[in-house]
């Protein structure tokens, strides 16, 4: 599905200057957009920390510095058109005093807080009528107890800012065990929130991108199979999701794009309960892990879209290219395999042409996120096992169905 809302006046750019875009961060996710960056004949530019960094290995406009750093974010924001992140840890006084200078922060701060603080989105989105789980801050052991003892044991217990991937995140099951996390968190600084466990059936995202013109776009809601706590399948678009409630995700989406002045992409993470019902988890103001299917399965992808979107362009269309996209996360193994990365790449090539693989230049340690694979298809069970079976290989360097190259 497409949706398309006020659509810009095209814009034309001297071919012997085009845009650069200052990405915030050296990770996988600029290392992505600078892959759309070279298709567009754009320059990115990020700000990293190490020349190992996933897009430091491959853009030659790096400045090597922390996103904590005034400094740095100054001297990586000169002569470029826009700044954007690959993730939300930038103060927002920072970014204010870019703003002050003359910078175009993209998405701005005033947006970019209800990523980065998961209690004042919360708040936000309780004020906007938007549905979520039951929340209440916790300042003392007591708050959490009695959260508990009023929603239900377990609970959810989060870190306000920071945390992913499972981190941040803790599920105590009595009061002791809330106390012993809350005695430790609190007392190494962390602001806490509780949250009520929804019963859900499974969890969704939608992907939107806006423009400052106001235009706006949705590829179609995917569902995001999650395992210890990280995302390892996306499923595109969501199967047997009626219709109704597709629209319904990608409308609320939209509309918090609006509501909350988001420029660039934005994921919705959801939770779908039994009952049919959509409550909104977290949100992220970058690309995102649930939007990797589209780099394959859809017209434009959304690290393009990140930047048609930041520099003001009219958007692409996110129309899917298949019936069925399955994305399935390369995680490192307990162990590294012997056999190396090229060669384990070589016998994936051999047997699944159709693969399209993502590496992103980060070292093996367990469930570290070091790539990604994409197949599409028309038949959902055959594409989802083509695409696990080879994540799975490229992370152990084992055929889940006992297949050996070497004798087969």
């Amino acid at each position: 599905m497409t949706t398309l809302t006020n659509v810009s006046a095209v814009r034309s750019f001297d071919s012997s200057a085009m845009p650069t875009v200052t990405m915030i961060g050296g990770g996988q996710l600029a290392r992505m957009t600078h892959q759309a960056a070279i298709a567009l004949g754009q320059r990115l530019r990020v700000l990293a920390e190490r020349p190992d960094d996933p897009a430091a290995q491959v853009t030659p406009d790096v400045v090597y510095g922390s996103h904590g750093d005034l400094t740095a974010l100054r001297k990586a924001a000169v002569g470029s058109h826009a700044l954007t992140f690959d993730h939300e840890g930038v103060p927002t006084e920072l970014l204010e005093a870019l703003i002050a200078e003359g910078v175009n922060v993209q998405p701005p701060p005033s947006a970019l807080i209800f990523a980065q603080d998961k209690l004042a989105m919360r708040h936000k989105l309780g004020e906007l009528g938007i549905p979520i789980p039951a929340f209440a801050e916790v300042n003392s052991v007591t708050d959490a107890v009695a959260f508990g003892d009023a929603h239900g044991w377990p609970f959810v217990l989060k870190a306000v800012r920071g945390g992913y991937d499972g981190r941040g995140v803790w599920m105590p099951a009595d009061a002791a065990e809330t106390e012993r996390i809350v005695t430790d968190q609190l007392a190494h600084d962390v602001s806490l929130l509780a949250e009520a466990k929804v019963d859900l059936k499974r969890e969704l995202s939608a992907m939107v991108a806006r423009s400052p013109f106001g235009q706006a776009a949705a590829w179609p809601v995917v569902e995001t199979v999650q395992r210890n706590g990280q995302c390892a399948v996306v499923i595109a678009p969501a199967p047997d999701l009626p219709q109704d409630r597709a629209t319904e995700a990608s409308a609320l989406a939209l509309r918090l794009a609006s509501e909350l002045g988001v420029t660039g992409v934005m994921a919705v993470e959801l939770f779908e309960t039994h009952s049919g019902e959509l409550l909104v988890n977290e949100l992220a103001m970058r690309p995102h892990n649930s939007g990797h299917w589209g780099m394959d399965g859809a017209c434009t992808g959304q690290f393009e879209q990140h930047l048609r979107a930041v520099l003001d362009y009219p958007l692409g269309s996110t129309r899917p290219l298949a019936p069925v996209t399955v994305m399935a996360n390369i995680l490192g193994a307990a162990e590294a395999p012997e056999m190396s990365m090229d060669e384990r790449l070589h016998h994936l090539a051999a047997r699944l042409p159709e693969a399209k693989v993502h590496l992103y230049g980060k070292g093996e340690r367990v469930d570290r996120k070091i790539g990604h694979i994409n197949i599409l298809g028309d038949d959902l069970a055959e594409t989802r096992e083509k695409a696990e079976r080879a994540a799975h290989w490229m992370s152990h360097a084992i055929w889940t169905d006992g297949w050996d190259p070497h004798h087969d």
